[in-house]
């Protein structure tokens, strides 16, 4: 056993001024030298005072510490105590641009400012200096008192063994951005998408102009193609595309199987029921030409035309529905790209479809086709085609629902299993998308009453619709992909009574589909004229100027229909259908009257561009109204101000963007010409030039939306 503890050692038998050195045995002379003691040097070898170990105890529970038990360690291998109350250290990374709210680093493993004892679970997790004394240790408590010599005994019986290996550390996880990285990488997913598709689009929409022409017989075609989307939208499709995803959400939040039987139920239903649609709408296709356009109806050969294009085209309702049920069950499940991507496949098709077309019969321009030279084949040709299409479409999306562990099968216990509350919000938007097919049925009627009366090409309705096709491109790749992105964690929150984040989710999707949707809506209105001469040359000089026309009166409507298409999905997402009804028919009935008055009062050249200039004036219309119901239904705050100084410092910096790149396009096309060259030449350096000014004046500004798509893009490009 050690020696007993010395209480004065610098004054013992090593003599004065040796405090330090192993004491001198008595008899020893000043000239011999004796060994040391070697029992007295080892019990002063471990000595914790000498050495200032942390791990030292007062004198008397020294004197009483069983030594032999446990063995004190060797001086110095005691790290030094932290400085109390320590900064954290500094983020070795720049603030990420993409991400609002940055997180704080983690805590360091000892003493900090935020955590004076450590961020140690068994330290914090206590409250009460009684409790954080008695139950911070990390030693299990014994239930015998004297278990503890049972396993000091134990201990000192056997041999030490190897040191215990230490526990590999937790892997890192992925740097993650937060919700806002969330939704932005599923929103440049869809995006890219949506871009393809709507590319792939442009192109389909060339090739049926370049085919038919931009006459009557386009206008035939045109009418029996949009037939489809029409009766869809107005019996199923409102309620499919706005009303089920919350369902969905619902059913797989509180259903035991995961909503996998309600999914199942809701796709038998759509089945069944668009299937009764189209054997309706195959049977009374000319009433349906009829309603569409009476102008075509009343023509003979147009009216055969457009009613044999009509029911090869009517059954794509049932394979529209299928694909959208198909996609909104996979946005549910968080996939969002696959009801964005297949639509590719539909745009290849047709474009196959067409180009077989012109590489039979030629051009327009060459064939100078119309609705009474037609061939019955190439009617045929072009039906099946539009029809394959969709077919393609619908089925590309079952790899996707196998994908993400959905398995099909068909249920028709329909009753008592939720369907009937889904039916009864979808009747709600089924008026609601009423009403708006309602004010796109008179401009129809119009369109093709005032193409023909002018005896122009480009003043109808295809000439309408194509312009109409490019002004929607932004509003589809950007603000339909980020609210689909958004529209589940809304319907979330809503569910979950959070009015604050609902509102924050309305505003971020306002403001972030702000940054793309204003500059552009500008660039409609600066450089409309050369890129419609650019996209529909083939189609002829005069009917590519008509719709540059339209395309310039349609373009500054776009920021209040991107507005208007946000500000609804918060209805949608507390179940509130009844709302949007009555806001559509607002704005329904404001583009009927507006185009109606455009139609009496402007020469029949220039009515459709009135009536483009209409639609976007009665969105403007219904954001007034669709705003203020919203805010009071979210409790009198929906971020007002901050939205509305977004977007009125957005326009500040797109106006004067928009007036030197406008004239900068302009100069160029009277100086080439409105060609493909020339159109082309304006496009492209007005275009740069608009956009340089736009986000200059945007960063000057101290724009933070334009700054973090700035940023995002950047990072991605890893710069």
């Amino acid at each position: 056993m050690n020696a007993p503890y010395d209480g004065d050692r610098g004054q013992g038998a090593g003599g004065a001024g040796s405090p330090s050195g192993p004491p001198v045995p008595p008899g020893a002379g000043q000239g011999g030298q004796v060994p040391p003691d070697p029992y007295l040097q080892h019990a002063y070898e471990d000595d914790p005072y000498r050495a200032q170990d942390l791990a030292a105890q007062d004198p008397v529970g020294e004197a009483l510490y069983d030594r032999a038990s446990h063995p004190p360690p060797p001086p110095g291998t005691y790290q030094d105590p932290q400085a109390l109350y320590q900064q954290p250290p500094a983020a070795p990374h720049a603030p990420d641009p993409r991400i609002w709210a940055q997180t704080p680093p983690p805590e360091p493993s000892g003493p900090s400012r935020h955590l004076p004892y450590g961020d140690r679970p068994a330290t914090t997790q206590f409250v009460g200096v009684d409790a954080l004394v008695t139950q911070a240790s990390d030693d299990r408590r014994e239930p015998d008192a004297f278990a503890h010599l049972f396993r000091d005994q134990e201990g000192a019986g056997k041999p030490p063994g190897p040191p215990e290996p230490e526990p590999a550390p937790a892997p890192v996880p992925p740097k993650s951005g937060g919700r806002v990285s969330g939704v932005l990488k599923s929103s440049a997913l869809m995006a890219a998408g949506t871009l393809v598709s709507r590319l792939t689009g442009f192109i389909r929409s060339l090739v049926i102009t370049a085919a038919l022409g931009a006459a009557l017989l386009g206008d035939s075609f045109t009418i029996a193609y949009t037939l489809p989307t029409m009766i869809y939208i107005l019996t199923v499709g409102g309620g499919l595309n706005s009303v089920f995803v919350p369902q969905l959400v619902r059913a797989m939040k509180d259903d035991e199987d995961g909503g996998e039987a309600f999914a199942n139920r809701l796709l038998t239903l759509v089945m069944v029921a668009l299937g009764l649609i189209v054997a309706v709408a195959v049977l009374v296709a000319p009433v349906l030409i009829q309603l569409m356009s009476s102008t075509i109806a009343d023509d003979v050969a147009a009216n055969s035309v457009a009613v044999t294009f009509a029911r090869y085209c009517l059954p794509t309702i049932f394979f529209m529905g299928v694909h959208v049920v198909m996609g909104q069950i996979l946005n549910a499940r968080g996939k969002f790209g696959a009801m964005m991507w297949t639509p590719v496949l539909n745009n290849i098709v047709m474009i196959i479809t067409f180009g077989l077309f012109i590489w039979v019969y030629g051009t327009s321009a060459e064939s100078r086709m119309g609705v009474d030279t037609i061939p019955p084949e190439g009617v045929r040709l072009l039906g099946i085609g539009t029809l394959l299409g969709l077919v393609v479409q619908a089925l590309a999306m079952i790899p996707y629902l196998r994908e993400a562990g959905f398995r099909f099968r068909p249920r028709f216990d329909w009753k008592g299993h939720g369907l009937g509350k889904t039916v009864k919000l979808a009747k709600w938007t089924v008026l609601f998308v009423l009403a708006n097919q309602a004010g796109v049925l008179v401009v129809t009627q119009l369109a093709t009453a005032a193409g023909k009366l002018s005896d122009k090409d480009g003043t109808g309705f295809l000439a309408y619709s194509n312009a109409q096709l490019i002004w929607g491109m932004p509003q589809a790749i950007i603000t339909v992909s980020v609210m689909a992105a958004l529209l589940p964690r809304i319907s979330r929150a809503a569910h979950d009574n959070d009015p604050g984040a609902v509102r924050d989710d309305i505003s971020q999707g306002l403001r972030n589909s702000a940054v793309a949707i204003v500059p552009v809506a500008f660039t409609f209105l600066a450089l409309g004229l050369p890129m419609c001469t650019l996209l529909y040359a083939s189609s002829g000089a005069e009917a590519a100027r008509s719709m540059g026309f339209i395309l310039m009166a349609f373009a500054l409507g776009l920021i209040p229909y991107s507005v208007q298409y946000v500000v609804l999905r918060g209805f949608y997402a507390y179940e509130d259908t009844r709302t949007p009804f009555y806001n559509t028919v607002i704005v329904a009935a404001v583009n009927a009257a507006a185009s109606a008055l455009c139609y009496v009062v402007l020469p029949a050249r220039w009515a459709v561009v009135g009536m483009a200039f209409s639609y976007g004036l009665a969105y403007a219309v219904g954001v007034g109204v669709a705003w203020r119901r919203l805010r009071t239904r979210l409790g009198g705050d929906l971020d007002g101000a901050h939205v509305v100084r977004t977007y009125a410092r957005l326009c500040m910096a797109a106006v004067p963007a928009a007036l030197v790149g406008g004239g900068v396009g302009y100069a160029i096309l009277e100086l080439l010409g409105s060609g493909a060259a020339g159109s082309l030449a304006a496009l492209v350096c007005g275009g740069i030039v608009l956009l340089g000014i736009f986000f200059v004046a945007a960063k000057k500004m101290r724009i933070e939306e334009v700054n973090g798509l700035v940023g995002m893009v950047r990072g991605r490009l890893g710069r």
